[in-house]
């Protein structure tokens, strides 16, 4: 499997985020990546390397060009209001809600933090652009690597992507890297590209961005967003609109599900993608759905993972992998790993 490791994903460190009510240590944080990078070491799965840099117009395929120039000067922006906040991390206080105009980008740098976020538990740092841009690279990386008749890549990266919409960040996520792997493959000539997110949290950013687009079918099994993060997608109902209408399947679980029901899930998620008989499967790769994780509700085992990697691996598809959540640190790389391995097991 061709690794590519994202060289700057150190630089965004978030120090708080904001939750109930007080600010917190993050969930998010370098090590999760660490940790699987001293698996990778223990039980190499191929070659880590670093990407090349992303071309600019494939992150403006994926996301608006006025949401990227903010993203790139936000530190900078944040920093000139006052010399104290480069101490600081910039967290959203306020929004632009339903019947708010945001078609217009306002000269205040709270209101434009606030026009392009949608939680506040998403602190933007002084190395937030270079760690989004690079893990972007390593998405388009591992899509030209597949289209070029590799089985199978790795985008070995955080912060992660798929919370990131065309021109909003959140859930941790500033640059949809699943979305970009996606577009990279289709610009490389896969007629239908097919994504699934296993990630506990719905992927609400990648779904937003095809949903109206017959050429990718996103697929996501997540906790129940009547009661789970980002709660405001991820719903049974939501098929697709417009031409991708039929183009997305959403399967919430309620809290509590072990691998037996998540597993039925994933065979009914496999037999839409079989379906749709796509060129091509990015697979959204998120860990939380560990029993241990301290943020999310379902309850898979370290075991469990090696199964899951081999039942993707049993779609026969070319496969990219983009690096989502997981937030029980120290069990991130066997989790992940177990993954990959099982996978590399099923596809020989």
């Amino acid at each position: 499997m061709l690794i590519y490791a994202n060289p700057r994903h150190a630089a965004h460190d978030g120090r708080q985020e904001m939750f109930r009510g007080k600010l917190v240590p993050c969930h998010e944080v370098p090590a999760r990546l660490e940790h699987v990078l001293a698996e990778l070491g223990r039980r190499p799965l191929g070659e880590i390397q670093a990407p090349p840099p992303v071309p600019r117009a494939l992150l403006e395929a994926v996301h608006a060009s006025r949401y990227l120039r903010f993203l790139e000067t936000a530190w900078d922006d944040w920093v000139a209001l006052d010399p104290a906040n480069a101490a600081l991390d910039a967290l959203p206080s306020v929004w632009p809600v339903r019947g708010f105009r945001a078609d217009l980008e306002p000269d205040n740098f709270a209101a434009r933090l606030g026009l392009y976020s949608f939680d506040a538990g998403t602190p933007l740092t002084a190395g937030t652009w270079a760690a989004a841009e690079a893990g972007a690279a390593c998405a388009a990386a591992a899509a030209t690597a597949v289209t070029g008749g590799a089985r199978a890549a790795l985008a070995l990266t955080r912060p992660p992507g798929h919370h990131a919409g065309h021109d909003f960040f959140g859930g941790y996520c500033f640059v949809n890297n699943a979305a970009v792997a996606a577009q990279a493959l289709r610009d490389g000539g896969a007629r239908r590209v097919a994504v699934l997110d296993v990630d506990y949290h719905h992927g609400n950013g990648t779904q937003s961005l095809f949903y109206e687009r017959a050429d990718v079918l996103t697929v996501s099994i997540h906790g129940d967003p009547r009661t789970e993060y980002p709660f405001y997608l991820g719903h049974a109902d939501e098929t697709g609109a417009v031409h991708g209408l039929g183009c997305n399947l959403n399967l919430p679980l309620p809290a509590g599900t072990d691998f037996a029901g998540w597993r039925q899930a994933l065979g009914t998620a496999l037999a839409r993608i079989a379906a749709f008989a796509p060129d091509a499967l990015v697979v959204a790769l998120g860990v939380d759905t560990y029993e241990g994780d301290p943020i999310s509700r379902f309850r898979l085992a370290s075991d469990d993972y090696l199964r899951v990697g081999a039942e993707i691996a049993g779609a026969g598809l070319p496969t990219v992998f983009t690096l989502e959540g997981g937030y029980a640190v120290a069990a991130m790389g066997v989790n992940v790993v177990n993954v990959l391995e099982g996978f590399e097991a099923a596809a020989r």
